[in-house]
């Protein structure tokens, strides 16, 4: 199993919301709607480009904005943060079994770290951060170097992804994808699968989506 984080096990994403707009008024502006949505599921870099375009502020300098806004997102983390729907009975039951598990997510080691007081530090066998792998969601890279680290092949693991970029990630890695939308819309493509909630989601559910295996060979 690989779960995404923000979005999809926790209420993350209206933390970020709070640490972008005080990040914004901080740089004396406003952030759009617009750039809010178009940040969801992409890496810190990323975003930070789209706020210092959206601000009409290219020259800012994209580690010191990263830097103040994981500081702050940190302190919200500690106390506001909340499972999302269905995703903490989904979660023990994948570890009851047990299933090898993963959270693979953009955030970075710091905010995770965080986190896990909430999550659990038990609950994933392998943790990939966003400021830890070459290249970020949606590229493959952090899908396919969880299935590495769990000794799975990536055609056996499902992935569950609140955004487009994550669902692209995972997607173009070759595992299967639940996707459950939270901040923005998921447009249906083949090989992904889409529910309003993971409430009710169970280890059947997500069996049936891999595909059979061939025992023919």
């Amino acid at each position: 199993m690989l779960f995404d984080m923000d979005g999809t096990l926790v209420d993350s994403e209206r933390l970020w919301d709070v640490g972008l707009q005080e990040l914004a008024a901080h740089y004396g502006g406003e952030l759009s709607e617009t750039a809010r949505i178009a940040m969801v599921g992409t890496s810190m870099a990323v975003s930070m480009e789209i706020l210092h375009t959206d601000l009409a502020q290219p020259w800012r300098d994209p580690a010191a904005s990263a830097a103040w806004l994981e500081k702050r997102v940190a302190e919200l983390f500690l106390t506001e943060l909340r499972w999302r729907p269905g995703a903490l009975a989904l979660v023990q039951a994948v570890r009851a079994v047990p299933i090898p598990t993963a959270l693979v997510t953009s955030s970075a080691r710091s905010l995770v770290e965080v986190a896990l007081d909430t999550l659990g530090r038990d609950s994933f066998d392998v943790i990939v951060c966003g400021d830890e792998v070459a290249a970020n969601k949606p590229d493959p890279t952090p899908y396919l170097t969880a299935a590495r680290l769990l000794d799975v092949p990536i055609n056996r693991c499902v992935a569950i992804e609140d955004s487009p970029a994550g669902v692209a990630s995972a997607l173009a890695a070759g595992a299967a994808v639940l996707g459950v939308p939270s901040l923005v819309p998921i447009d249906p493509v083949d090989g992904l699968h889409l529910l309003e909630t993971l409430t009710g989601v169970d280890l059947e559910l997500l069996g049936g989506l891999l595909a059979p295996l061939d025992l023919s060979r």
